[in-house]
């Protein structure tokens, strides 16, 4: 699977996990250059809290488009050490 945004190549595995419909890619299949911190964090019931990323690319930003769970809940440790993303970011296999 390929996750893109804005003409870039966030992200690249053949080794995701869906949950919910999203994606999930293994934190070293993501290209750090394009994250930027956020201080965004929300909490899902079941998975837990979620921090996230602003995705910087080729001068434009796009705001927490990458999430992740930290310290997922046991119900959501399929999910560990994973990012997913939203907001205009094209999942496709590649």
């Amino acid at each position: 699977m390929k996750a893109t945004w804005n003409g870039a190549t966030i992200a690249q595995s053949d080794d995701t996990v869906v949950v919910e419909g999203n994606h999930y890619f293994p934190a070293h299949s993501v290209n750090p250059e394009y994250l930027r911190p956020s201080a965004t964090h929300t909490t899902c019931p079941w998975k837990g809290e979620a921090s996230y990323h602003t995705l910087h690319v080729n001068g434009q930003e796009n705001p927490d488009a990458a999430w992740y769970y930290p310290e997922p809940k046991d119900a959501a440790r399929q999910i560990t050490g994973r990012v997913a993303f939203w907001k205009g970011v094209q999942i496709t296999q590649d």
